[in-house]
């Protein structure tokens, strides 16, 4: 069985485009450790209904990846289309399976909440499902690595891991993007 992976990148496009990019260049152009499919600004018509940008991204983006990487920056938590990612991610219907998921502290997150320390993270900082999935020990989260090995194992890891560990999805959508400094149950 191949470690590469196809895998889809939920983040907040405004603010971490720039380290998505990185990413994408480094994992999967340079070193191959990754194929990235992930929704571009200008993808998707923002005047779509919810529930058709939902579908969308379900049945165009998310069909043929088996792990989903948040990248966790300072506000990516109050994102509804992350949430949204994160959701229809980890649901196994009849043309999507399930796939598997983690997430990665940005250095802006790290700089922001603990002043550069990368082994610390607040759960009520980061996307509510991913921190419910992080509890049910469906998801990992880790702090950014440039090393390609490295992040080639989380991701298999990840990979292996949906078959073996039932997500937590019982949460409610996000109905719009959030606000604050932290969320709340």
């Amino acid at each position: 069985m191949s470690r590469v992976h196809k895998v889809f990148l939920s983040y907040y496009h405004e603010l971490d485009q720039a380290r998505k990019n990185v990413f994408e260049l480094r994992f999967g152009n340079k070193y191959g450790a990754i194929i990235s499919g992930s929704v571009n600004d200008g993808d998707i018509d923002p005047m779509l209904a919810t529930e058709t940008t939902r579908q969308k991204i379900r049945d165009l983006y998310l069909r043929d990846t088996s792990v989903t990487i948040v990248l966790v920056g300072e506000l990516t938590w109050q994102r509804k289309h992350v949430d949204w990612e994160i959701s229809s991610s980890i649901r196994h219907t009849e043309y999507n399976p399930r796939s598997g998921l983690l997430g990665i502290l940005l250095p802006a997150y790290s700089d922001k909440y603990f002043k550069g320390d990368t082994t610390k993270y607040d759960p009520h900082t980061i996307p509510p499902r991913l921190a419910d999935n992080l509890a049910s020990g469906f998801a990992t989260l880790h702090s950014w690595n440039e090393n390609a090995d490295v992040v080639q194992e989380w991701v298999h890891s990840a990979y292996l891991r949906k078959s073996r560990i039932i997500p937590d999805n019982g949460r409610p959508l996000f109905a719009k993007n959030r606000t604050g400094s932290r969320w709340e149950y």
